[in-house]
């Protein structure tokens, strides 16, 4: 059944990263999805790429990019990864935009909060270049979609 006390607490109940030493390094892979919500005039801007701040999507994803190589950093107790690979897409929808971010390693924990940064950080990207246009916009539904590799294998939303 294994040892009753979660996982990132020690035998004294203080705070610990998790030891995956000896945890098989395996490929892995995670995808997630947000969104942010918007009116139909911001939406416009955003996608004509006449924003006043610049190409807002070009800058939305550079800073998932760089956020999901820095959640060692930012979130308590993750592991740093060398990650292989980060993508971070964006598709018109009919409220606003729709966010997707991928992230790729091979090692012994998975990517799941990487991929999970990647997105949130560009919606907020998104949101600070376009709050002087629409200080009503909405981040949304941010969540894993499908993760892979590692010992619990795939999983997948739905």
């Amino acid at each position: 059944m294994g040892d009753p006390r979660p996982s990132h607490l020690d035998e004294n109940g203080r705070a610990r990263m998790v030891d995956v030493t000896a945890k098989a390094e395996t490929e892995r892979v995670a995808e997630t999805s947000g969104r942010v919500k918007m009116a139909d005039a911001t939406r416009e801007i955003l996608f004509r790429g006449v924003a006043e701040k610049g190409d807002v999507l070009a800058v939305a994803s550079i800073a998932g990019i760089q956020a999901a190589k820095r959640t060692g950093e930012l979130i308590p107790l993750c592991h740093p990864l060398p990650l292989t690979d980060v993508r971070v897409d964006f598709h018109e929808t009919q409220d606003g935009v729709g966010i997707t971010a991928v992230a790729r390693t091979v090692g012994r924990t998975g990517v799941e909060m990487e991929a999970l940064t990647a997105v949130s950080v560009a919606a907020l990207t998104i949101y600070d270049m376009l709050k002087a246009v629409d200080r009503g916009m909405e981040i949304q539904d941010i969540r894993l979609e499908r993760k892979a590799g590692g010992k619990s294998g795939t999983w997948q939303r739905g």
